[in-house]
C-alpha cells in the first residue's frame, strides 16, 4: 500500500530477523544479579498499546489505533490497544492491568511526563520490553523510541510561515510582520522539539529586525479551547495587528481561525499546522491556512509495530538512530521517519496516499474547492 508519496519516506532504520538478539537483555537473568529477566520473548503473552487521548489530534482517536491493529493482525501478534482520554490516573491503570494480564511488550504514547514514567517504571521491573511511541518520555527508561524527526517538524512549520509571510507582503507594505506562537503542552518532549526546529528559522529574522516576535506561549494539554483563548487575548494586546500565526498542529490552528474569522481577519493572517487532519486541509483549501505538516502515520505505526513484533517473538531487534534523553542523559535506541511539508497544491498528495478520506476533506462546500485545487 506504499504509494509515491511515502517513497518520500526514509524507512530503512529498523531491522527485524530470527538471529541473535541485539537488545539490552545480555546478562538480564534476574539470578543474583539484580536484574529482572525479560518477559517473553517466545511468542506468548501479547502486545499492549496505551494512547493518550481523543481530543488533541484525530489520529489517536482514528488512525493509529486502526493502522497498529492491522500491523499486528497481519502478524497473527495478539494486540490490545487502549486510550486514556486525557485521564492520567487511568494511564497508570491501563498500563497496570496490561502487565497484569500478561503483556510482554508495552507501547506508549505518553500523555504526561509522570504516568508515562510509572508505566515504563512498572514494565521494567516485571521484565516488559517498552517502546515509546511518536512522544520520548523524559526520564522514563523506554527500550527502544520510534517517532518522526521532530525539529525537521518544527523547522518546516517556520519555513511555510516564511513562505506564507512572503505571499502576504503586499498586504502589510514595509513593516515588519508580528508573529505569535500557540505552542503545544509544555511537558511533551515534541513541543519542545517543534519549537526548537521553528525558531532556528525565526529567530535570525528577529535578530536581524525583519520581523516582530510577538507573544510565545505554550497551550497546556494541547487544549484547543484553552488555545482559543489565549490567541483572543494575544489579539486584544496588539488591537488585532498580527500577521502570522505559528500554531503547533492543526487544532490549534484552527483554534486561531476561528477567532480570525470572527474578526474578518481570516485568509489574511497566515496560520501553521501540523497533522495533516481533514479540518486542517479544508482550511488550507479555503485559503485561511498556511500549510501543514504530514506525518506519514502508517510508517510510524509499522516500525514501531515491526519492532514488537520482534521483541515479542524473541527475534533480532537493532535500529540505526538514536536520540538523547534531556533529562536522564541516556541515549535511546530510535527509529526517527521524516516528516513533508503540505502546503494548497500538495493537499491531493494526502488524499492520494489514503491518510484522509477525499469524501470527508471535499464534503459540502469544500466539493467545490477540491475542483479547483485538482482533486478529482
Amino acid at each position: 500500500m506504499r504509494r509515491n508519496l511515502l517513497a518520500l519516506v526514509t524507512v530503512g532504520l529498523l531491522t527485524v530477523g530470527g538471529l541473535t538478539a541485539c537488545t539490552d537483555d545480555d546478562g538480564k537473568t534476574g539470578g543474583g544479579t539484580g536484574k529482572v529477566a525479560a518477559r517473553g520473548g517466545d511468542g506468548t503473552g501479547k502486545v499492549g498499546v496505551i494512547l493518550p487521548d481523543t481530543t488533541t489530534s484525530q489520529r489517536w482517536g482514528t488512525d493509529d489505533p486502526k493502522l497498529l491493529k492491522a500491523a499486528f493482525d497481519a502478524a497473527d501478534v495478539p494486540v490490545e490497544i487502549e486510550n486514556a482520554q486525557g485521564d492520567p490516573a487511568n494511564f497508570q491503570r491501563i498500563g497496570d492491568r496490561m502487565i497484569a494480564e500478561g503483556a510482554t511488550v508495552l507501547i506508549i504514547a505518553n500523555l504526561d511526563p509522570a504516568s508515562g514514567t510509572y508505566v515504563l517504571n512498572k514494565a521494567r521491573a516485571a521484565g516488559v520490553k517498552t517502546i515509546d511511541y511518536d512522544r520520548l518520555t523524559l526520564n522514563g527508561g523506554a527500550d527502544y523510541y520510534v517517532s518522526f524527526d521532530n525539529v525537521k517538524v518544527g523547522q518546516l512549520q517556520g519555513q511555510g510561515l516564511v513562505r506564507c509571510l512572503n505571499a502576504t507582503k503586499a498586504l502589510r507594505g514595509d513593516r515588519p510582520p508580528r508573529i505569535v506562537y500557540l505552542n503545544g503542552a509544555p511537558t511533551d518532549n515534541n513541543a519542545t522539539l517543534f519549537k526548537n526546529g521553528y525558531d532556528s528559522v525565526l529567530q535570525p529574522k528577529y535578530d536581524d529586525g525583519t520581523y516582530l516576535k510577538g507573544p510565545d506561549q505554550s497551550v497546556d494539554k494541547w487544549d484547543n479551547k484553552e488555545g482559543r483563548s489565549i490567541f483572543i487575548e494575544m489579539l486584544n494586546q496588539f488591537n488585532n495587528d498580527v500577521d502570522g500565526v505559528l500554531a503547533a498542529n492543526d487544532g490549534l490552528g484552527n483554534a486561531a481561525i476561528s477567532v480570525l474569522r470572527e474578526r474578518k481577519k481570516n485568509g489574511t493572517v497566515p496560520v501553521t499546522g501540523q497533522d495533516a487532519e481533514t479540518q486542517g486541509l479544508q482550511n488550507i483549501l479555503a485559503g485561511d491556512q498556511c500549510m501543514t505538516v504530514y506525518k506519514p502515520i502508517r510508517q510510524e505505526a509499522d516500525a514501531a509495530a515491526k519492532l514488537a513484533i520482534g521483541l515479542f517473538k524473541g527475534q533480532q531487534t537493532k535500529v540505526r538512530g538514536q536520540v538523547k534523553d534531556p533529562q536522564s542523559g541516556a541515549y535511546v535506541p530510535a527509529v526517527l521517519l521524516e516528516p513533508i511539508p503540505i502546503f494548497k497544491e500538495d493537499v491531493s498528495k494526502v488524499i492520494k496516499d489514503g491518510f484522509v478520506a477525499k469524501k470527508a476533506v471535499c464534503a459540502g462546500r469544500f466539493a467545490a474547492l477540491c475542483t479547483q485545487n485538482g482533486i478529482n
